[in-house]
C-alpha cells in the first residue's frame, strides 16, 4: 500500500486487499486510458481516477494481447498549475520503473531539489517521438501524512521587504559562486558564520520557531522527501468523492518557493489560517512543462 494514499482521503484503507478492490473498481472504466506503444512486444498505459479537483490516483500498467489492462503500480497525486520554478529541470528515469525524477538547481533553497515527475507518461511520449526535453517551468506539490500549524512571526512591511532583498542578493551570490567566483564564495562563508553566531545567541533566550521563519531541507533516505516550514498563502478544502474524507490543499510559500501541499484534515494538528505556518514532512511531486515541440 502506498504510504501517502491517506493524504488524498483513503485513510480507512489499511490492508492491501482493500486497496486491490479499490483499484479493481477504478480499472472497470477504461474510458480515460492513455496508451503508447514502446515496441512490438510492450506498451505503456496510464489510467487516472480523480477523487477531487486536481487530486486522485494514477495507475500504470500495460494492455495484454486479449485487450485486458494489467496494472503494475499506482500512486496518489495532487496537481496544480501554479508555477514553482522556471529554472531548467534535469529529467532522469528511475531504475526500477517507467517513472522519472526531476532535478532543479534552485538557488532559493540552496540545494538540488529532486521531485517525482507526475507527467511521466508525457516524458516517455516525447522520448519516443525524439522531441526536445528542454523544460520551461515546473509546478510542484507535496503530499503529507502529518503536519502541525505554527503561529506566524510578526513582521512589518519594511522587514518583509528587507528579507526579500537579502534573499535576492544571496541568490545572486550563490549563482556567482557556482560559476567559480571566489569573492562570492568568501562573502557567503562570512555570512553563514555570522548567521550561525546570531542564531546561537538568540536560541539561548528565544523559541526556535520564532528564529526560523521557514525551512526546506531533505528528510530521510529518499531523495524526494523534505521537511518544511512555510507560510500558508491560500487554503482550499476538498472532499474525496469515494470516502467522503476532507483534505486540505494549502498554497505554501517556503524559502521563496511557492507550491501546494495536500494533507488530510484528520492528520493536521492545529487550526489553519492564511498567514500561519505549516510544519511537516512532504513527498514532493510535480509537473514539468516543456518548451514547444520541435517542428
Amino acid at each position: 500500500m502506498h504510504k501517502f494514499l491517506r493524504t488524498i482521503g483513503f485513510s480507512l484503507y489499511q490492508k492491501d486487499r482493500d486497496i486491490e478492490k479499490l483499484l479493481d473498481q477504478i480499472c472497470e472504466d477504461l474510458s480515460g486510458l492513455k496508451r503508447i506503444q514502446i515496441d512490438e512486444e510492450s506498451n505503456l498505459c496510464e489510467l487516472r481516477k480523480e477523487v477531487a479537483p486536481g487530486m486522485g490516483i494514477a495507475i500504470f500498467g500495460e494492455m495484454d494481447r486479449e485487450g485486458k489492462f494489467r496494472r503494475s503500480y499506482y500512486y496518489p497525486y495532487l496537481r496544480t498549475s501554479d508555477v514553482t520554478s522556471d529554472v531548467p529541470c534535469t529529467i532522469q528515469r528511475h531504475t526500477e520503473r517507467e517513472t522519472y525524477a526531476g532535478l532543479l538547481d534552485e538557488y532559493k533553497v540552496g540545494i538540488s531539489l529532486i521531485f517525482y515527475i507526475d507527467n511521466s507518461f508525457e516524458c516517455r511520449e516525447r522520448l519516443l517521438d525524439h522531441h526536445s526535453m528542454d523544460t520551461k517551468d515546473a509546478c510542484l506539490s507535496g503530499l503529507s501524512i502529518s503536519g502541525k500549524i505554527l503561529l506566524p512571526i510578526q513582521k512589518s512591511d519594511k522587514q518583509r521587504e528587507k528579507a526579500r532583498v537579502a534573499a535576492k542578493d544571496r541568490n545572486t551570490l550563490l549563482e556567482a559562486a557556482k560559476n567559480g567566483d571566489e569573492d562570492a564564495m568568501e562573502t557567503l562563508t562570512i555570512e553563514d558564520i555570522d548567521l550561525y553566531s546570531q542564531a546561537s545567541r538568540r536560541a539561548m533566550k528565544e523559541d526556535l520557531y520564532s528564529i526560523i521563519d521557514s525551512c526546506f531541507m531533505p528528510c530521510g533516505v529518499e531523495c524526494d522527501q523534505y521537511s518544511i516550514i512555510g507560510e500558508i498563502m491560500k487554503i482550499d478544502e476538498k472532499k474525496n468523492s469515494i470516502t467522503g474524507e476532507e483534505v486540505y490543499d494549502f498554497t505554501i510559500e517556503c524559502s521563496d518557493l511557492t507550491f501546494h501541499v495536500g494533507i488530510a484534515k484528520k492528520d493536521l494538528v492545529g487550526t489553519p489560517e492564511v498567514g500561519r505556518r505549516f510544519k511537516g514532512q512532504i513527498w514532493m511531486q510535480g509537473i514539468v512543462n516543456f518548451k514547444e515541440k520541435a517542428e
